[in-house]
């Protein structure tokens, strides 16, 4: 009989493409990945890998294998999720995803929330900006993921994905404490276009929301520094290297020398869960996407 868990790594090394990407998506080793697929091979008798350049592709055998662990692997996780939906029962294991801020802003409280409520459920979260997140809910890598768009910006969620808002998130501009806005009440970001820009790195959802958003106000920005961590770009401001745009979801102590005014016209990043519709019937998900909402003290 064919061995669950080793489809299950087959089926990642199809949809991820590599051995390192379907260790990610898995939250294992690479080696262990390797080993899987040893041992599969030796189950079904066939090669199912073959080596290509530096890297690894699969077989024709591999490809059919594949198609039916994707099949088998679907109907194993619906008959999970009818079985959890009719006992109504919080347990077994439910893996999320969220962007970093609301992974510290929220997950700390919410999963407190979740123990103490469910000592049966395991939870298991990562990191991943927003577009990340919700093509790992699509492959069946995370559970729930925890994405935002801004007002101005919207990010496409594709069907068959359900949706819960969790808050509003509003943003200051960052800026040194002597800079010659510090202290307004409210800031155009107009006003800050002669100044360089501390932002994220280039190709995250944020990054792209920041150039839209100072490129339709006519500024050209100088992007002189680009950080991932909201820490590391106030860091970037105390020393008076530059400007940047920081929500306030998980930003925790201000370091001396930063100062933050409000931006004109009010912007917010709007803070989402995400999940597959098969999957609305496990208590697991709505116990989850209940705890996020009280963490982030929004209605239910």
């Amino acid at each position: 009989m064919l061995n669950l868990e080793r489809l299950r790594t087959l089926d990642a090394l199809a949809r991820h493409g590599s051995v390192s990407g379907a260790a990610d998506g898995l939250h294992v080793t690479t080696s262990a990945v390797s080993q899987q697929m040893a041992k599969l091979e030796r189950e079904v008798g066939q090669q199912l890998l073959a080596r290509y350049g530096r890297g690894v592709r699969l077989t024709d055998a591999g490809r059919l294998l594949a198609d039916h662990a994707a099949r088998i692997l679907s109907q194993v996780e619906l008959a999970q999720s009818a079985i959890e939906a009719q006992r109504g029962q919080v347990v077994g294991e439910v893996r999320l995803g969220a962007f970093p801020t609301a992974a510290r802003g929220l997950f700390p409280a919410a999963f407190g929330t979740l123990r103490a409520a469910h000592p049966d459920l395991r939870v298991r979260c990562r990191e991943l900006e927003p577009e990340q997140g919700i093509e790992a809910v699509i492959r069946g890598d995370l559970d729930l993921a925890v994405v935002l768009d801004w007002s101005n910006k919207r990010l496409p969620v594709p069907g068959g994905l359900a949706q819960a808002h969790l808050l509003d998130d509003a943003p200051d501009v960052a800026m040194p404490a002597d800079h010659p806005l510090a202290g307004r009440a409210e800031a155009d970001l107009a006003e800050f276009a002669e100044d360089d820009w501390v932002s994220w790195p280039e190709g995250e959802f944020c990054y792209e929301w920041l150039m839209f958003t100072l490129r339709s106000r006519g500024i050209e920005p100088r992007i002189a520094h680009l950080a991932a961590e909201h820490h590391t770009q106030l860091a970037l401001i105390a020393a008076g290297l530059g400007v940047c745009v920081t929500p306030r979801l998980g930003r925790g102590p201000v370091p001396e020398g930063v100062a933050l005014v409000p931006v004109r016209p009010h912007m917010r990043r709007h803070v989402y869960a995400v999940w597959r519709t098969d999957a609305d019937r496990r208590p697991s998900i709505r116990a989850a996407v209940e705890a996020l909402r009280e963490a982030a003290g929004s209605p239910a």
